[in-house]
């Protein structure tokens, strides 16, 4: 049981910690996608409009 329980905690830390860094690159390029940049500028002066 011991030798199951080890080999599915490597399982487990190696394509978790690739599942993130998937999950995290493709968060970074959606913030980032040059045609979204005018939407993110409009969203960050939401809080500065005086309605």
């Amino acid at each position: 049981m011991d030798a199951t329980y080890r080999a599915a905690a490597e399982f487990a830390q190696t394509w978790g910690l690739v599942y993130f860094v998937a999950i995290f690159v493709a968060v970074l390029l959606y913030a980032l996608w040059p045609s979204r940049k005018q939407r993110f500028d409009e969203a960050a002066r939401i809080p500065l409009r005086e309605d």
